[in-house]
């Protein structure tokens, strides 16, 4: 449930950034956003975590580096270069990736069977068909690339959060920790996209709605839910519910931006969903095994 959860507020999140991309960069959205989920959990939770032993510490300032800073930051420039469309089916290659990296890092994930790889070409089938549309597929090699990379780097902070979670510490507490360093690590890139402050932009009240649901909602409390998620189911089934990003953001485009969704779209989503099932099906579900 909290994994479902947070990809359906990460599904729909793509409205909200539409809007401020109006009067906002990218990087100064990605920055308030997780200034503002940093400074929500510290309200919600004004401990600190004690005793943190040097490769702890140094699992953390990794966790920053991946799933804050450099996923998101790779992700957006990625945009520049290349179609929306090919982002999309790339950043849903982060399970394969994940799967791979545990199999390597981590003994806890049990060994993968045959239906994760059924499903995930299902799946990938699926968020093609969603991403495209019936468009063609244009091929930007820079652009294609630096969408792998965020999807190999979303899989490092998956595993990294795995790991995290091992340590005992409070869910809330080790994702403000990360949401510390990735902060840290994203300020020299506000120098380097002309960064601007500018609070006034903030008066408007469609662009202060939408920078808190991004802050608490997609920030704040989602990076919480998914690494309980992480913490509960482990990484390599968590991640599978990436493959219904596409879904929910279909699903929203018509709720609520009322844009006509085409049978190639319909198709795909039923792929997506029944990939996802036959990724998470275990056979005998009482283990983390996939």
């Amino acid at each position: 449930m909290a994994a479902l959860f947070t990809i359906i507020i990460w599904g729909t999140t793509f409205i909200s950034t539409k809007v401020l991309l109006t009067d906002f960069k990218p990087v100064e959205i990605l920055y308030f956003r997780f200034v503002m989920g940093f400074i929500a959990l510290l309200l919600v939770c004004p401990h600190r975590i004690k005793r943190v032993g040097r490769k702890q510490e140094m699992t953390f300032v990794l966790a920053g580096l991946c799933g804050i800073c450099l996923y998101y930051l790779l992700e957006n420039v990625a945009l520049t270069y290349t179609m929306a469309s090919n982002v999309g089916v790339i950043i849903s290659v982060a399970p394969f990736f994940t799967a791979i990296l545990s199999r390597l890092f981590l003994k806890s994930e049990g060994k993968l069977r045959a239906n994760f790889f059924i499903g995930f070409v299902v799946a990938m089938i699926g968020v093609a068909l969603i991403s495209f549309n019936g468009s063609r597929m244009e091929m930007n090699p820079v652009g294609d690339i630096l969408a792998v990379l965020a999807a190999f780097v979303w899989a490092c902070y998956s595993i990294l959060t795995r790991k995290i979670s091992s340590f005992g510490y409070p869910v809330i507490l080790t994702t403000r920790r990360t949401f510390f360093y990735g902060i840290l690590f994203m300020i020299p890139a506000l120098f380097l996209f002309d960064f601007e402050i500018d609070l006034e932009r903030f008066g408007d009240m469609v662009h202060l709605l939408n920078i808190l649901y991004l802050g608490l909602g997609a920030s704040a409390l989602c990076f919480v839910t998914w690494n309980l998620a992480v913490k509960v189911l482990g990484a390599v089934k968590t991640s599978i519910y990436i493959y219904m990003v596409p879904v929910i953001t279909v699903v929203t485009s018509v709720l609520i931006l009322k844009e006509t969704v085409m049978s190639v779209s319909v198709m795909g989503t039923i792929l997506a969903v029944v990939g996802l099932f036959l990724s998470e099906y275990n056979g005998k579900g009482s283990d983390n095994s996939v």
